[in-house]
């Protein structure tokens, strides 16, 4: 935030007050001139002999008390400010430079409640004092209390309505609570009032991003840097922006500018090592997140991600994953000042209030799974309530919010104030929908805001959060034998989730192979999954079975070096570059109707695809999954067995191998199939919202009635 407006006084030629105070060596206000001068030349030692001999001489001189203690400030000899200060009010109860002085210093000792009472008095006795505003609008916001900062930066911008810096607070505290709209115009009126400001061009930025116009959001961000070329946190914002628009070498330039200027970042080290895992480079990301943490060991969004790293990390087993994430849970419940023991919510009630805890309530894999069973729920026994942990607006989240009774974002609020949230709204059963995946808030969980806590859908591994009480998942996924690997109690359903079918409607065609000659194998996975063992297996099925190819779509192939590194990895399988098809991102519609394009998908591993294989069965596309050995890896087989094609599982990879260079060979089982997969799918578990939904209901009062506390 920009800093207030201290008392400075106008310098005078230095030479001349020296002289005017040897003249004159009694006089006060003689030395208090020159002090002034010295002041406003950064001369603070020789400003500070002046200023102290001035209140030798008049002692109740108040102007030089401030002065004094502003000069301290600047040395960042707090407890000498803070002395200078209240001298300087004890002198001059009604004092508004010194009462606004002083809250700026306890504001920048994090003494947040003491900085606005100055401020407020600053405002009392000073009603037309601005930047006393300002600044109480900003301790009032980091005090949470929005309202009353909102009103704060109104009455500055009253005052003075080109205050750039009251405008641009104020866009971030509409922005902080999802009013984009207003944001806009509070960051547009910063600009107008003073076009050079790059903090608003930033911001900005950031806004637009979030509204989901990356054009505009990177024209802004760069406005900002031609402004202001060494600006980390715009370089931090354009590398997420260019990253989400898989533009990975643009991003992971800006990132490392970034660091290049503030070395100390853990913020540019996240946003590198995501970056790095977008590329497949997985040791240096993990050494990012490491560095990360090592500058800020409380960074919990750091530890979460390299929980997740290491899922598609083969040197870690399962042992191992399982005490990272233990530790996480550690973590989070040592960072908790007062764990919720008792609840408001009824104990016999006649509607389940459920919380649903996410920040992918959008166009997501994860706002996919829940739209359709999200409608086919019973409101006269569940009602819902949505904590979205990032303002995003889709079109997708438009459908589904009246389908909540609140919808309460998270944005802005730690995780006390988010916990008192939940818990203010009698929430009976609280669910995760991230686990370690991006905008995750595991650790409001640590409270306990809710009786019962429970994860689905977004993560396929533990926690290691214990407050959390259940894990939603199948017997697929999670076998009996792999329990001791979870902190929480698996709560088994038929899938993890149901699909809502995709907006392509038109049906799946026939097996591409019978036209165009050559048999086209494809994944639409993310390309980190297909690891060095992935890329392998499938260059023994391009040369067992020469009339094939392979179709790899994924967003980081929209970047050219990422392309030629997975040529040159299959070249040296003896795999040529014209037997590969490289796509990178598209729209939804698109990226589906690449799927007729497609003859058989292969699933990676250890990491195979879920959305990516459903989304393929839609449009007739089956997948040669591999059985795994951990439920991250079962999703395949969970998908297959769901929608009545256990067939397609692959025992081990020559199995997998065999299944794939038979189809080349006899394509006709392949017709067969692709002619009523649609149909076949669309009446199978993967797409029966209104028979997931009836389950889930169970589930949720089964879990209640287990695990609520005593009545």
């Amino acid at each position: 935030m920009p800093p207030g407006d201290p008392e400075a006084p106008s310098p005078n030629p230095v030479q001349a007050l020296l002289d005017a105070a040897a003249r004159s060596p009694l006089d006060a206000a003689a030395h208090f001139n020159l002090a002034n001068a010295f002041q406003n030349l950064e001369r603070f030692d020789e400003a500070v002999r002046s200023f102290h001999r001035a209140l030798e001489l008049r002692p109740d001189l108040a102007e030089a008390h401030n002065n004094l203690g502003n000069i301290f400030t600047r040395l960042r000899r707090p407890e000498e400010a803070e002395a200078s200060f209240r001298r300087a009010l004890e002198i001059r109860p009604a004092y508004p430079n010194a009462l606004n002085n002083l809250g700026l210093l306890l504001q920048g000792l994090g003494r947040l409640e003491e900085a606005a009472a100055r401020f407020g008095r600053a405002v009392a006795v000073g009603p037309d004092f601005a930047a006393a505003h300002f600044n109480l609008g900003n301790a009032l916001q980091g005090l949470k209390r929005f309202d009353e900062a909102e009103a704060s930066y109104r009455r500055a911008i009253g005052i003075r309505p080109d205050f750039a810096g009251a405008h641009v607070n104020l866009g971030n505290l509409q922005a902080g609570q999802g009013r984009f709209d207003e944001a806009e115009a509070s960051y547009r009126s910063a600009i107008e009032a003073q076009p050079r400001l790059a903090e608003a061009h930033n911001n900005l930025g950031g806004l637009l991003s979030k509204r989901g116009e990356p054009g505009r959001a990177e024209e802004s961000y760069r406005r900002a840097l031609a402004i202001r070329p060494g600006y980390p946190d715009a370089l931090n914002q354009l590398g997420d922006l260019l990253h989400s628009q898989g533009r990975l070498g643009e991003a992971e330039a800006s990132f490392r500018r970034s660091i290049e200027l503030v070395p100390q970042s853990p913020g540019a080290y996240v946003g590198l090592a995501g970056v790095l895992n977008g590329l497949g480079r997985l040791e240096a990301a993990e050494q990012c997140y490491r560095k990360a943490i090592e500058l800020r060991p409380d960074f919990i969004a750091a530890h979460s991600s390299l929980l997740f790293l290491r899922q598609y990390m083969p040197q870690y087993g399962p042992q191992a994953r399982f005490e990272d994430a233990r530790r996480f849970g550690d973590m989070v419940r040592r960072q908790v000042r007062g764990r919720f023991s008792s609840w408001t919510c009824a104990d016999e009630p006649e509607r389940l209030r459920v919380g649903l805890v996410s920040g992918d309530l959008h166009d997501h894999p994860v706002g996919y799974f829940l739209e359709g069973v999200l409608g086919e729920l019973d409101t006269g026994r569940i009602e819902l309530f949505a904590y979205p942990t990032v303002n995003v607006v889709t079109a997708l989240t438009r459908r589904i919010r009246p389908y909540f009774s609140a919808w309460r974002p998270l944005s802005g609020l730690d995780d006390e104030q988010a916990a008192g949230l939940v818990r203010s709204d009698a929430i009976h059963v609280l669910i995760d929908l991230s686990g370690h995946t991006a905008s995750n808030r595991l650790a409001l969980f640590a409270w306990k805001p809710a009786p019962v806590q429970a994860t689905w859908i977004g993560y396929f591994a533990t926690t290691g959060v214990e407050e959390i009480d259940f894990f939603l998942t199948d017997s697929h996924l999670l076998p009996p034998e792999d329990e001791d690997q979870f902190t929480e109690k698996p709560w088994r359903l038929p899938g993890m989730g149901c699909l809502t079918p995709p907006p392509h409607r038109g049906e799946p065609n026939a097996p591409p192979c019978l036209s165009a000659g050559v048999f086209t194998f494809g994944c639409f996975n993310n390309l980190r999954k297909v690891t060095d063992e992935v890329v392998a297996l499938w260059a023994k099925i391009l040369r067992a079975a020469p009339a094939s190819r392979l179709f790899l779509k994924a967003p980081q192939l929209g970047e050219p070096s990422v392309a030629e590194e997975t040529l040159r990895r299959f070249g040296d399988h003896g795999i040529p570059a014209d037997r590969l098809v490289l796509e990178g991102p598209s729209p939804r519609e698109q990226y589906l109707e690449a799927y007729r394009r497609v003859d058989v998908a292969l699933d990676p591993f250890p990491y195979p695809g879920g959305t990516t294989t459903i989304e393929g069965l839609w449009m007739g596309v089956p997948a040669i999954t591999l059985r795994g050995d951990r439920m991250l890896s079962r999703m395949g087989e969970s998908v297959a067995h769901r929608a009545g094609l256990p067939e397609w599982i692959a025992a081990e990879e020559g199995d997998y191998l065999a299944k794939a260079v038979g189809l080349v060979a006899d394509p006709a089982p392949l017709v067969a199939l692709r002619s009523g997969l649609r149909e076949r799918v669309r009446s199978s578990q993967l797409y029966d919202s209104a028979g997931y939904a009836r389950v889930l209901e169970q589930a949720l009062w089964g879990m209640w009635r287990a695990a609520r506390p005593p009545g």
